[in-house]
């Protein structure tokens, strides 16, 4: 039975005067940050791309019956620093404030770590406003491209997708519990996996939720986290000017990256993005991904000397800025330790393997050999490293 009686809800789209400007001053800079954000910002928005299988998954949750009625938001890129972390309760030493793990535009404003900013956005807007004064209930669907400072592999982007979603009910008509949580996340996993799936849900933590729990799917003898989600935390409804003895609600929010590499078996997120006909005749959910051919890999070393205060998140990035995505699989940590006689006390000694893979063609040491030139010239020069 549908959430909402209504059939459709409202396609709201928040205006972006403010991020035009904040993507001018980008543009204006001209440095290695600004170009960095200028090349991520214009990657295409994959749930938006009818080709996509993200684009898919994100039709067979939204489309359900039981989401009838729901509205679907789409928000700036480039959102206020407080309104992502202080309104959500994160805590003042929680990961993604610092700037290893979050990419600031400037100190007020960074690119969206997650689609929950949404929240802010919905719940401000004079729709709702209007709802709540009604005593409706309603809910709302948010989905796009987040970044987040991340490692490179075969499983991980810095830039991927997620989906939000958000239900509030006054409290005059029922009290929203984990049981209706757990009602909505069932109705996704079928929707998205098939009625046959079988999932489990285990207690989580997320700071703007309490009860919260994930969701784990079976899938080959494995059970494999799919999503999570959560009682919307009254101090955050407060905040966002909504009266939590008035309305209670459920929330989730989940990456889509993993739940389409489950569903074909891909073995390189790259894929996902991939322009090859070859690949992307092949990117349906449900298909099992056949790869076109597996190309041989280039694998290059560095060892270097550093100041112990080094990100390497930050050095991912670096290298990012360097080799182009579709030839670099993965850098990964092979060695570290420290000898403060050797080093200095304030010194640590690094070693990554840069693995280097086309999915689409054979590489060449004539390509990868001036890439790997400047990475050892970069590593050097923006990190004070004593190459070994």
């Amino acid at each position: 039975m549908p959430l909402l009686s209504k059939e459709k809800g409202e396609d709201i789209v928040i205006p972006r005067d403010e991020e035009k400007g904040y993507r001018e001053e980008i543009v204006k800079r001209d440095n290695v940050e600004s170009r960095r954000l200028q090349r991520y910002l214009a990657m295409p928005d994959l749930t938006r791309t009818p080709e996509s299988p993200l684009y898919e998954l994100i039709h067979r949750m939204v489309d359900l019956p039981y989401f009838q009625g729901f509205d679907s938001i789409n928000v700036p890129e480039i959102v206020p620093t407080n309104i992502s972390f202080d309104l959500f309760d994160f805590p003042p030493e929680h990961p993604a404030r610092k700037p290893s793990d979050t990419y600031f535009v400037t100190n007020e404003r960074i690119l969206r770590t997650h689609t929950t900013v949404m929240w802010y956005y919905y719940l401000t807007s004079e729709i709702v406003k209007n709802r709540m004064a009604n005593n409706e209930a309603f809910g709302v669907f948010c989905h796009g491209k987040v970044y987040r400072k991340d490692e490179i592999d075969r499983n991980h982007m810095n830039i991927f997708h997620q989906v939000d979603g958000l239900y509030l009910s006054p409290v005059s008509e029922k009290i929203i519990t984990r049981t209706e949580l757990e009602e909505a996340l069932r109705e996704i996993a079928k929707g998205i996996f098939g009625n046959d799936i079988q999932f489990r849900f285990n207690d989580d933590n997320f700071p703007y939720t309490h009860s919260s729990i994930e969701m784990e799917v079976e899938v080959g003898g494995r059970w494999i986290e799919v999503l999570g989600g959560g009682i919307a935390q009254p101090s955050v409804l407060e905040k966002l000017g909504v009266d939590s003895k008035k309305y209670t609600g459920w929330a989730f929010g989940f990456g889509l990256e993993r739940l389409a590499i489950i569903s074909m078996n891909l073995p390189d997120i790259r894929l996902l993005w991939s322009l090859d006909p070859r690949v992307k005749a092949q990117l349906k959910l449900g298909h099992i991904f056949q790869e076109v051919s597996k190309y041989p890999p280039i694998t290059r070393d560095i060892s270097f000397i550093v100041a112990k205060n080094f990100e390497p998140n930050n050095y991912f990035d670096l290298i990012r800025d360097i080799v182009p995505e579709d030839m670099l699989e993965e850098v990964k940590l092979i060695d570290s330790y420290e000898n403060a006689e050797k080093f200095g006390a304030d010194r640590k000694s690094y070693t990554y393997r840069v693995i280097y893979r086309s999915n689409d063609r054979t590489l060449t040491n004539e390509e990868i050999d001036p890439l790997q030139k400047r990475v050892y010239e970069e590593t050097a020069r923006v990190f004070q490293a004593d190459l070994r």
